[in-house]
C-alpha cells in the first residue's frame, strides 16, 4: 500500500485526495487536493465552475496529532467570486469557514473544554485559551439547532453571573426538556426582549420603512379623532406565534424580565419560584446576623463576636444536615434568644411551608400566617421580605398551583457557574455563551472515533 493511501484511510478526510506525506521535524505534513471541481463560497451555499484566481500560498490546518507528531494539512486552494460576500478563499469540507484547524480537532477541544480546565487543554493539545475561545464559538454557532426554540411550553428565565464587576448572562431554560435553549449578555428586560424577539422573528419586510400618514383631500395630514384606537399600539400588543403558545414563565422577584413576559406573552402565567422566596429568607436572616455581629464588636466584645462569626452556616444550613458541633451552637443560640433566633424561626417557618408539598390553599394560608408574623416581628430584614411575599402572592401560589419547579434550572445554572469559573480567560461573552450552549444545551457532541466511517 502507498503511503498516501495509507493516510488517505488513516485521516479520513472526506472530499480530499492525499497527494504526499513528508515528515519536517517535529510534525507530519499532508499535502491533499479537492476532489470536487466547483468552487463553494465558504460563507453560504453558492458554487460556481469558474475561479477568480488560485492562492499564491498554501492553506495550513492542524489535524489531530500523530502520536507525538504534529499533523499539519496543505493545500493550494482557489478563490471563488461571491455575489454576495466577494472574492473569498473556498470552502474546505475538513474544516469550518475561517478556522485553521480541522473539524475534529476543534470537535475535540470543544469536548475537553465541557470537562477540563484552560491549563490541562492548553498543555495537552499546545494551544492557547484565546484559541480555544474561538474554536468553542465556532462549535456552537455550527451545531446549535435553531428548531430548539420549537415547542417551548413552560419555560424558565434567571440571570447567572460569568465575570466579575457585576456583568451577567441571561438564561432561557426548557422545564419539560432539562435544557438551556437561549442565552445572551445582560440581565434586564431588554435582554428578555431580545429572546422574544429571536423566539418570533419579524417577517421579511416587515421592519420596513413606517406607513405614511393618512391625508385629507387637499393633501394635508388627516387629522385623527382622539378617541381612535391606536394602530402602533395594536401592533405592539401582538403576541408571536411561538410566544402564544408559551403556558408558564417562571421567573425570580425583579422588575425586568416580568415587564418582558407580560409584553410578549400576556396569556403566560408568571411563576415566582419558591426556591427565590426561601433564598430571600435566607439573606433576610444572614442580614440580622450581620447586625448582630456588628453589634457584639462595637461594644468591645471580641471574644463573643469571634466565636459568634462562624454561626452564619449553622443558621443557613438544613437542621437535618448540622454536625455535632454546629447542632451545639444552634442550642447556644435558642436559649440566648434574642433577634437572632428568632430570625431563624421565621427562616424555618417560611422554608417548612415549601417542603411539606401543601396544596395551593394550604400554602396561601401559611404565607398570610408568615407575613403577619413577619410584621410583628420589628425586624427590618423580615418586614421587607413580607412586603415582598404580599406583592408577588400570586406568582407564588401560581407556581405551586402549576408545580413549577426551578430546582432543575438551578442546578444547570450551578453548572453554568462551574462553566463560567473555567472560562475567566474569555475575553468576550460570545465564548462563554457558546461553552454554556455546548455544555447545557441542545447539542451533542460527537469526538473524531465516534463518528462513522464514510
Amino acid at each position: 500500500m502507498r503511503l498516501s493511501t495509507a493516510f488517505s484511510r488513516l485521516l479520513r478526510l472526506w472530499g480530499v485526495w492525499v497527494r504526499q506525506v513528508s515528515f519536517e521535524g517535529d510534525r507530519v505534513v499532508v499535502m491533499v487536493v479537492l476532489r470536487r471541481r466547483r468552487l463553494v463560497c465558504p460563507e453560504c451555499s453558492f458554487s460556481t465552475p469558474y475561479r477568480h484566481d488560485i492562492q499564491r500560498v498554501l492553506s495550513v490546518w492542524r489535524h489531530l496529532d500523530l502520536g507525538v507528531f504534529r499533523l499539519e494539512i496543505r493545500a493550494r486552494l482557489r478563490r471563488v467570486s461571491c455575489p454576495e460576500h466577494g472574492v473569498r478563499v473556498e470552502g474546505v469540507p475538513f474544516a469550518r469557514p475561517g478556522a485553521r484547524f480541522s473539524s475534529d480537532f476543534e470537535d475535540l477541544v470543544a469536548w475537553l473544554a465541557t470537562r477540563s480546565d484552560k491549563s490541562t487543554i492548553s498543555r495537552l493539545l499546545g494551544i492557547d485559551w484565546q484559541t480555544v475561545g474561538r474554536i468553542i464559538t465556532r462549535v456552537g454557532q455550527e451545531k446549535l439547532d435553531p428548531d430548539r426554540l420549537n415547542d417551548l411550553f413552560d419555560i424558565g428565565i434567571d440571570e447567572v453571573a460569568w465575570r466579575s464587576g457585576h456583568r451577567y448572562l441571561t438564561l432561557v431554560t426548557d422545564h419539560q426538556a432539562g435544557k438551556v435553549v437561549w442565552a445572551a449578555e445582560g440581565r434586564s428586560s431588554a435582554t428578555a426582549d431580545e429572546f422574544f424577539a429571536e423566539l418570533d422573528p419579524p417577517p421579511p419586510g416587515a421592519a420596513g420603512e413606517p406607513e405614511a400618514a393618512p391625508q385629507s383631500e387637499s393633501g394635508d395630514p388627516a387629522r385623527v379623532p382622539e378617541d381612535s384606537p391606536d394602530p402602533a399600539g395594536e401592533v405592539q400588543m401582538r403576541v408571536g406565534e411561538r410566544a402564544g403558545e408559551l403556558r408558564a414563565i417562571s421567573l425570580d422577584m425583579g422588575p425586568g424580565y416580568a415587564k418582558s413576559a407580560r409584553e410578549h406573552a400576556p396569556q403566560a402565567v408568571i411563576c415566582i419560584d419558591p426556591f427565590h422566596v426561601v433564598k430571600l429568607g435566607n439573606e433576610a436572616l444572614d442580614e440580622v446576623r450581620r447586625d448582630y455581629w456588628n453589634q457584639l464588636r462595637s461594644a468591645g466584645e471580641q471574644q463573643a463576636a469571634k466565636r459568634f462569626k462562624g454561626a452564619r452556616w449553622v443558621l443557613l444550613k438544613n437542621p437535618a444536615d448540622h454536625t455535632n458541633t454546629q447542632a451545639t451552637m444552634l442550642r447556644r443560640l435558642r436559649n440566648a434568644g434574642g433577634a437572632v433566633w428568632l430570625a431563624y424561626t421565621l427562616k424555618e417557618a417560611l422554608r417548612e411551608i415549601f417542603t411539606a408539598g401543601l396544596s395551593e390553599t394550604d400554602v396561601a394560608l401559611l404565607l398570610r400566617r408568615f407575613c403577619t408574623r413577619a410584621a410583628r416581628s420589628r425586624l427590618a430584614s423580615f418586614v421587607r421580605l413580607g412586603r415582598t411575599i404580599t406583592k408577588h402572592r400570586e406568582g407564588i401560589l401560581a407556581a405551586v398551583r402549576l408545580n413549577i419547579n426551578n430546582a432543575r434550572v438551578e442546578a444547570l445554572n450551578n453548572k453554568v457557574r462551574l462553566i463560567t469559573r473555567r472560562a475567566y480567560g474569555f475575553h468576550s461573552a460570545q465564548a462563554a455563551l457558546a461553552l454554556i450552549h455546548i455544555t447545557c444545551g441542545p447539542i451533542t457532541l460527537t469526538l473524531p472515533h465516534e463518528t462513522p466511517a464514510t
